[in-house]
């Protein structure tokens, strides 16, 4: 079967690494300018600018013109797909750290009943 475009939505668009640093970035807050964005993460400036542009055909990401400059900045809203689809695992990772307090907390009481035992004899 063939993968869907990467500028189908917004899950096939984020699915590359450098993309999401892209988006972890933006996400600071400022608006940033190619340049900008190019220094921060060490790659060619047509790869960041090719980027930026599946990013933009899904909308996570805006751009206007400041002078000379294009600034980039996120639109978080369109993320919201993925946080809704994400939020139907939260009971599997609620439920792992659930399980790990159990037997963080087991341990602990058989360590401190081995200590009480060994400081009585």
């Amino acid at each position: 079967m063939a993968r869907a475009a990467t500028t189908s939505d917004v899950f096939n668009a984020i699915a590359e690494p450098r993309r999401r640093k892209i988006i972890d970035l933006l996400s600071l807050g400022a608006e940033r300018d190619v340049t900008e964005l190019v220094l921060r993460l060490g790659l060619p400036q047509p790869a960041v600018s090719k980027h930026l542009g599946v990013l933009r055909k899904v909308g996570v990401v805006a751009v206007h013109k400041a002078g000379q400059r294009r600034m980039y900045r996120l639109n978080p809203q369109e993320l919201k797909p993925v946080h809704d689809w994400i939020q139907n695992f939260e009971r599997f990772w609620t439920d792992q750290l659930a399980s790990i307090k159990q037997a963080a907390e087991q341990k602990a009481k058989q360590l401190a009943a081995h200590d009480r035992a060994a400081s009585n004899q």
